[in-house]
């Protein structure tokens, strides 16, 4: 008989706190290289402490440790994690600043874990670098433990968009079950891990060696490369328009961004592993024509006026105008949240007064499923484009026969009533947040902008998507409290809430 992992015994929320505690010594030993002394001690101290608190409760626990947590366990330990964590994280950032309040560096921290990037630090000169580095490392491993949560806790309960899909079926999961679904929730998640975080490291690493050989500082750099892949959006230097790399680094930024269109892109699908290939992709290509099809109408739409007009600019500034936006509606698709050096001259080409709308509009759409993207998920779009295509053939063919095809066949048979359910709950999450923050004070349209912002963890869309930016410092700390709780609603997503109070789930 192979011999269990000890690992697999110990609650995910401990490892996840002993993780964090290792991970300060970073911080600290870069600010102990940049002789800010107040700052390394902060995180010296904290890190220490850390540790030595989850192996005592972790030793403490093992010898009652019986079984491995389950599925549920571990989802409840995930949605503990996104609350409480950022307390812990907190308080390195907390002693180091000393300029700050303790609910700011929580507000600060939960939007880095939960890879929103909405920051209370307008100004980035406030920070330290090493401070810097802390939020886009606590970003960094929110993008990862999202991407292995997807894997090994959401898609064996059905969640975080997998519930539309075929396998979330009774009666065809069986036939098409995964390589880790036959092992304890435990044994799942060490080897999901063990799967994906190298690939996460390394993806991060290549990003990271671009940027620099482009010409942005090496902490720049790998600051965008963690925000990048964990689609975070922190900048220590206030976006990559500001960097180095110029379009060079754009470019290189927009590749990798792709990783958050569909999950086909690092892992093979249970279903669609017999036609391999993102071209085989729905949640890809739905992209990909997002993508390309929202900048042509916005750069078509001065095109044509140009043309009447006989006023047609010249071929440099329209292809910029065009880079500009395609980046951007990548970015903020992927719940990035970068912009484009060139946004503002794709905002001119367009004429549009608000382009903010059509930004919160991507954002709200999201990306992949299973990847570290926000909103409501391309494969759900898919699923209801799907069921309307199916209804309008209906009143053509009332005797047809669905789910013919391949791509119909991916999706269960009330994938689009379940896709539809979630998009209501979104809805009124999203009403519910606006009409909350109206209550504490906050402005309609900027309630509205922070709802968005926070329920697609798309943080960046505070400054951007309004007229003015949102000044999130000077919000009252009850509005605070409630664009956190939006943050991690937004990451954890409905339904999986309701699956943690459901009775008949934990009965099962």
């Amino acid at each position: 008989m192979m011999r269990q992992n000890p690992l697999t015994r110990v609650p995910l929320i401990l490892l996840l706190s002993g993780v964090a505690s290792a991970a300060m010594f970073v911080p600290a030993l870069h600010a102990l290289a940049q002789e800010q002394h107040t700052v390394s001690r902060s995180f010296g101290y904290s890190g220490a402490l850390g540790l030595v608190l989850t192996g005592l409760i972790a030793l403490a626990m093992g010898g009652n440790a019986r079984r491995e947590a389950s599925d549920l366990d571990n989802l409840r330990s995930l949605c503990l994690a996104f609350i409480g964590l950022p307390l812990f994280m907190a308080i390195p950032f907390y002693e180091g600043l000393r300029t700050t309040s303790f609910l700011n560096a929580y507000f600060e921290m939960v939007s880095s874990f939960t890879t929103t990037g909405a920051t209370l630090f307008e100004k980035p000169g406030r920070l330290v670098d090493s401070l810097h580095l802390w939020r886009g490392m606590v970003g960094w491993m929110g993008g990862l433990l999202m991407w292995i949560a997807a894997s090994a806790i959401l898609a064996p309960l059905n969640l975080g968009g997998f519930e539309v899909t075929a396998t979330a079926e009774p009666g065809q999961a069986g036939a098409v079950q995964g390589r880790f679904e036959r092992a304890g929730s435990g044994r799942r998640v060490a080897q999901v891990t063990s799967a994906l975080a190298p690939l996460y490291i390394g993806l991060t690493g290549m990003l990271w060696l671009f940027l620099a050989i482009g010409g942005d500082r090496p902490l720049v750099a790998l600051i965008h490369a963690m925000s990048t892949m964990a689609t975070s959006g922190i900048s220590p230097i206030g976006g990559v328009e500001r960097a180095g790399s110029g379009v060079g680094g754009e470019v290189v930024i927009f590749c990798f961004m792709m990783f958050g269109l569909s999950r086909l892109t690092f892992s093979s699908d249970t279903v669609t592993s017999a036609r391999p290939g993102l071209h085989n992709d729905p949640e890809f290509r739905l992209g990909m024509l997002i993508v390309l099809g929202v900048p042509l109408l916005l750069f078509s739409r001065h095109w044509i006026a140009a043309v009447g007009a006989d006023q047609i600019e010249d071929v440099p500034s329209a292809l910029s105008a065009l880079w500009g936006g395609m980046f951007s509606v990548l970015s903020f698709l992927s719940t990035t949240g970068f912009e484009s050096a060139h946004w503002d001259a794709a905002r001119h080409w367009s004429g549009l007064g608000t382009p903010g709308l059509i930004l919160m509009g991507v954002a709200l759409i999201g990306g992949g499923v299973a990847t570290t993207a926000g909103g409501v998920k391309l494969l759900r779009v898919y699923a209801l484009y799907l069921n309307g295509q199916r209804e309008m053939e209906r009143l053509v063919h009332p005797s047809s026969v669905g789910r013919a095809g391949a791509r119909s066949r991916r999706m269960r048979r009330q994938g689009a009533f379940v896709a539809w359910i979630f998009f209501m709950l979104f809805a009124m999450s999203l009403a519910l947040v606006t009409v909350v923050l109206a209550a504490f004070g906050v402005e309609f349209e900027q309630a509205i902008i922070l709802a968005i912002a926070s329920l697609s963890t798309t943080g960046p869309l505070t400054q951007i998507a309004g007229e003015m930016p949102i000044a999130l410092n000077l919000m009252a700390p009850g509005a605070k409290l409630v664009v956190c709780a939006a943050m991690v609603l937004g990451r954890l997503e409905t339904l999986a809430i309701i699956a943690l109070v459901s009775p008949s789930l934990w009965r099962d």
